[in-house]
């Protein structure tokens, strides 16, 4: 199988943890944005990734959307499975999936980018990937204001999940879709200090799911332990 994908994207995390906890082989092929659109559109009639080229016998040639990737893993290899078997819970699940994929994956995607223009800029501050941080910025519109109002949307959802996630699975007595996708689509806050120190517990959990994924962890992580180790000593002095 072949992902097409970008390195960063933290909804390609989604589909990558996916493949890794189904112990799937599968090979990577990471675009450039905007240029991606070359590459993707042909195939799936879309601009957007994760792409997956299941390249097997009597399976789709195509398959797009972390979402529907997802759904042809479960149908492709059952298990382990993401789904659960209780109908409700299964429901819920689903439910909790596009919450995080609507909502927080988004929001994730206005703070991050926001800190990586301003106090995360030295994480990397080679040209290619402050022009890419542009592009990202200049697509959604993200700016003080708007990476506010996402901030506010992660607190929420924070919450929510410290109800479950400290001792327990976001639904039923085991992991699933639904656990999946918050820890891909909240990764990327693991490179900001205030909250990694806020929410020690959180990136705990999200480490967990990757080591149970088979899926490192995303680059720069340790970058937020030690902007958190300054942000700490500077709060001291």
């Amino acid at each position: 199988m072949l992902l097409l994908q970008f390195s960063t994207s933290h909804y390609c995390r989604k589909a990558r943890l996916a493949l890794g906890y189904k112990q799937i082989p599968y090979q990577v092929e990471n675009l450039t944005p905007a240029l991606h659109i070359l590459r993707v559109k042909p195939l799936s009639g879309s601009h957007t990734v994760p792409v997956l080229l299941p390249q097997q016998k009597n399976c789709p040639a195509v398959v797009a959307d972390s979402t529907e990737i997802i759904r042809f893993l479960e149908a492709y290899q059952p298990d382990p499975p993401l789904y659960l078997e209780n109908d409700m819970q299964q429901k819920e699940a689903l439910r909790l999936e596009d919450y995080f994929d609507e909502f927080i994956g988004t929001a994730a995607r206005f703070v991050y980018y926001q800190f990586r223009a301003n106090e995360g800029k030295q994480i990397d501050s080679s040209w290619m990937s402050q022009a890419v941080i542009a592009i990202v910025r200049s697509q959604y519109d993200i700016n003080a204001d708007s990476a506010k109002i996402a901030a506010l949307k992660i607190a929420d959802a924070i919450a929510m999940l410290s109800e479950f996630w400290q001792d327990g699975y976001l639904v039923g007595d085991r992991f699933s879709v639904a656990d999946l996708t918050a820890a891909a689509l909240l990764s990327p806050l693991g490179l900001i200090p205030t909250y990694r120190q806020n929410y020690p517990w959180l990136f705990e959990r999200i480490t967990e799911i990757h080591q149970l994924c088979n899926e490192p962890l995303p680059k720069n992580w340790q970058a937020g332990l030690d902007g958190l180790s300054s942000y700490s000593n500077a709060k001291v002095n």
